[in-house]
This record gives C-alpha cells, sequence and structure tokens, in this order.
C-alpha cells in the first residue's frame, strides 16, 4: 500500500511544484504576495517533505531488500538507494531553501522570482530522479 501511496503521491507534488512555479512566473511582474501565494508555496514544499517521508520509509522498512551485497552492481538497487534517494532528498533540501529565501525576501516580485527560480530547480530535481516507466529497467508504474 505505501508504494501505491507513494507513487500515486507523486502527482500531488507535481501538480504543487507547477502550480507554485507557473503562479509565481506571472505574478513576478506584480507587486502582490498574497497569502493564497504563501500557502501554495508552504504545501507545495510540505508534499516534497510529506515524500519524501514516505521514500525514507518504505527503503528502510520496506519488503525489497535493497542492501543487499553487491547491490552496487545492481541497476534497480543501486538506483533506488544512491541515485533516487540523493536526489530526493536533494529536491527536499532544495525547496525548503528556497521557500525560506522567498519568505525573507521583502519585495513582492522579489518573493514571487525566488520561487521561480528555487522550485524550478527542485522540479527538474524530481523529474530526473523520478522511475518513470521504461527508464533503465528500474521504472515504476504511472501510479
Amino acid at each position: 500500500m505505501l508504494i501505491h501511496s507513494h507513487s500515486g503521491f507523486r502527482w500531488v507534488v507535481l501538480l504543487l511544484l507547477l502550480t507554485a512555479i507557473i503562479r509565481a512566473a506571472i505574478r513576478k511582474s506584480g507587486n502582490v504576495y498574497e497569502k493564497s501565494d504563501k500557502m501554495i508555496n508552504l504545501f507545495a514544499m510540505i508534499s516534497v517533505h510529506i515524500q519524501v517521508t514516505f521514500g525514507l520509509v518504505m527503503l528502510f522498512l520496506g519488503n525489497k531488500n535493497l542492501f543487499h551485497e553487491g547491490w552496487m552492481k545492481d541497476p534497480v538497487s543501486r538506483f533506488f538507494v544512491m541515485e533516487h534517494l540523493t536526489l530526493m532528498v536533494l529536491a527536499m533540501v532544495l525547496i525548503t531553501i528556497g521557500r525560506r529565501k522567498a519568505e525573507n525576501k521583502e519585495a513582492p516580485s522579489a518573493k514571487h522570482n525566488a520561487v521561480l527560480i528555487w522550485y524550478s530547480v527542485t522540479l527538474i530535481v524530481i523529474l530526473a530522479a523520478i522511475p518513470w516507466p521504461g527508464l533503465r529497467n528500474v521504472g515504476a508504474g504511472w501510479f
């Protein structure tokens, strides 16, 4: 059940990230940073944190033994233990830094610009780390 939750929740994460990025891009030339902007940015960050937590629980408590002898030679184990884990934790750190930097800015346009930059980089890292179907024999399902 946890793997399906983790796989399906990625769509929530991607949707919230895209919403925050598009909203920041549209509003960065304006002089308004509303509570709704702050909340969508917060929800996007929280969703990434929840997703990483799901992943860590699955990695360490799941029924797949990815930490076996020779796991670095196994493409599936290496992908999930090294590449996927490292990039997703990096994404969590990036979005947290980005939100903090945005909230510390004074000008609304500077807040939106920080979200646009940091959240876009986070999205790129996440897209690179997702085990898309058909990807190097490690792809998961769409859900």
